[in-house]
C-alpha cells in the first residue's frame, strides 16, 4: 500500500488560513470517500471533514463555515480559514470509511497561536 502524503501545515496566528494537501494512490482516490482527520494534543484522532466520490461534502460542527474540502486528480485539499487555537493538531488524510482505511501517513502539523 502507498501511504497518503500530507503537506501544507505550519504555524499561523488565530484568524489566519492554511491549505493542506494530500496525495493518495489513484486507486484509493477513485474508489473511496476521502477524509481529513485531526489529532489534537492528548486527544484521539477524529474525522473533521470528508468528501464523497461524487463530491458531497461533510464537516464536523466545529469547522463548518471555516473549512472547505476539495478532491481533484488524486489529490485532496483542506482549505482552513479563521483558524482557532483549538484547530491545532496533526492532520492526516485517509479513507473516510474506517473499514477501508490504509496505513496512516506522517501527517502535517498545524499550530494556531492565540
Amino acid at each position: 500500500q502507498v501511504r497518503p502524503v500530507e503537506s501544507g501545515g505550519g504555524l499561523v496566528q488565530a484568524g489566519g488560513s492554511l491549505t493542506l494537501s494530500c496525495t493518495v494512490s489513484r486507486n484509493m482516490f477513485l474508489g473511496n470517500d476521502l477524509g481529513w482527520y485531526r489529532q489534537a494534543p492528548g486527544k484521539e484522532r477524529e474525522l473533521v471533514a470528508f468528501v464523497r466520490r461524487g463530491g458531497e461534502k461533510h464537516f464536523v460542527d466545529s469547522v463548518k463555515g471555516r473549512f472547505a474540502i476539495l478532491r481533484d486528480n488524486a489529490k485532496m485539499y483542506l482549505q482552513m480559514n479563521s483558524l482557532l487555537p483549538e484547530d491545532t493538531g496533526v492532520y492526516y488524510c485517509n479513507a473516510a470509511d474506517p473499514r477501508v482505511r490504509i496505513a496512516w501517513g506522517q501527517g502535517t502539523q498545524v499550530t494556531v497561536s492565540s
